[in-house]
């Protein structure tokens, strides 16, 4: 699968941005790519405690000294994967909801699932890293959890697209979806490499389930399913 480089370009001390340097050439980025690439497919075959930057430069046929030249080592590499990873969902994300009409935003949250789901089944590597929890809760923002950073791009997205009211609540709503999610979905490909799909049509049910009881104060009443958009009976 041929992914679009999405690397951070920045010449700024920004501790979340893996390169020493940006490629200023084409061919130096293409470079840079092969590395992210053999990253990948080495997660997939020996995990990241046997990865190496040794390894990579070897999968990636470049100099083991081309590849200290823009990153300091393995962690850097897998950094620079899973920003790429991120920004490949997110884009993925994105284009179903310029694409496709949903009637609610749990339908929305199907297609999100739907998009990570292939992304573990097609995308080198993905299934090893994830978001990078796989390695450090922390690769993505030396702050924030990688989940908190994944639920605050996916907010972005689901505000834009139904007009919910943004608050601290609808934060925290849309983070334990997300850990609670993922939790399930990563049981689903413990039990089988495809991730089962039972175990994914519960994750889709535990989310839908549980925003539906938080979000009914942040959506308007067009966004809430059917059984949602009466008030309670008093």
């Amino acid at each position: 699968m041929k992914v679009v480089s999405s690397l951070p370009t920045d010449d700024s001390d920004d501790e979340q941005n893996p390169l020493r340097r940006k490629p200023t050439q084409r061919r130096s980025a293409r470079r840079v790519e092969r590395m992210l690439d053999a990253c990948a497919e080495l997660l997939d075959e020996i995990g990241y405690e046997a990865l190496s930057t040794t390894r990579i430069a070897e999968r990636a046929e470049v100099a083991i000294g081309s590849v200290y030249q823009f990153f300091p080592d393995k962690r850097a590499i897998t950094q620079a994967l899973t920003q790429r990873n991120v920004e490949l969902f997110i884009a993925r994300v994105g284009r179903r909801f310029m694409t496709e009409d949903y009637p609610g935003w749990w339908h929305a949250v199907d297609a999100i699932i739907d998009e990570y789901v292939d992304m573990h089944r097609t995308v080198p590597g993905f299934r090893a890293l994830r978001f990078g929890d796989a390695v450090d809760l922390n690769l993505l923002d030396s702050v924030s959890e990688n989940n908190t950073v994944i639920a605050g791009r996916l907010r972005g997205l689901i505000l834009d697209e139904f007009g919910m009211a943004d608050s601290e609540e609808l934060d925290l709503s849309l983070t334990v979806a997300v850990e609670a999610g993922g939790a399930v979905l990563a049981l689903a490909f413990r039990r089988d490499p495809q991730g089962g799909q039972p175990l994914v049509d519960e994750a889709k049910r535990l989310i839908r389930e549980y925003l539906s009881s938080q979000l009914r104060s942040h959506a308007p009443q067009h966004a809430l399913p059917p059984r949602l958009r009466q008030g309670p009976s008093t």
